[in-house]
């Protein structure tokens, strides 16, 4: 049996972002799972996204690297947990692949991709390891930057 995300927000330790975008779910999941697509929107404007290193399997390990406007690099490794195509990808920052622990937990990341009306049901859900750490990615402005790049995800997704 394969375990599966809970999908069911909770609120004292998950910041969630949910959008209807005019595209087909597979788009949006190519946008999350091809190194060349997702280097196109990742990171909010004005910083970058120079590299995705992505090795989409349960265990597999992501190294995605962004860039500030002065070019300091920041890497982002992690381990995708489950991938179902076009349907729903979750990894963490817990693992840094094949299941090697990362040296300190924040986050694991659940998107969902659903259809909707011809358009696609889009779901993020950052679920942190404690309240303190939901806190601080609240503060460190979760909702403009990730909404930032979800528009940026839109904008590609519609000329894909």
């Amino acid at each position: 049996m394969t375990a599966q995300a809970n999908t069911a927000p909770d609120v004292n330790r998950d910041l969630v972002l949910t959008r209807l975008i005019d595209a087909p779910r597979e788009k949006l999941y190519a946008a999350w799972t091809q190194p060349e697509l997702l280097t196109q929107w990742f990171a909010p404007k004005p910083w970058s996204t120079p590299r995705a290193v992505l090795d989409v399997r349960p265990g597999g390990a992501s190294v995605v690297t962004m860039a500030d406007e002065s070019g300091t690099e920041y890497p982002n490794p992690g381990q995708y947990l489950e991938v179902v195509p076009n349907e729903k990808l979750v990894f963490t920052d817990a693992y840094i692949g094949d299941w090697e622990p990362s040296a300190k937990p924040f986050m694991t990341v659940i998107l969902t991709f659903t259809e909707e009306a011809g358009k696609t049901r889009y779901t993020a859900i950052a679920r942190h390891w404690t309240a303190e750490d939901r806190k601080s990615h609240e503060d460190m402005g979760f909702h403009e930057g990730w909404g930032m790049c979800t528009d940026q995800l839109e904008d590609l997704v519609k000329r894909i």
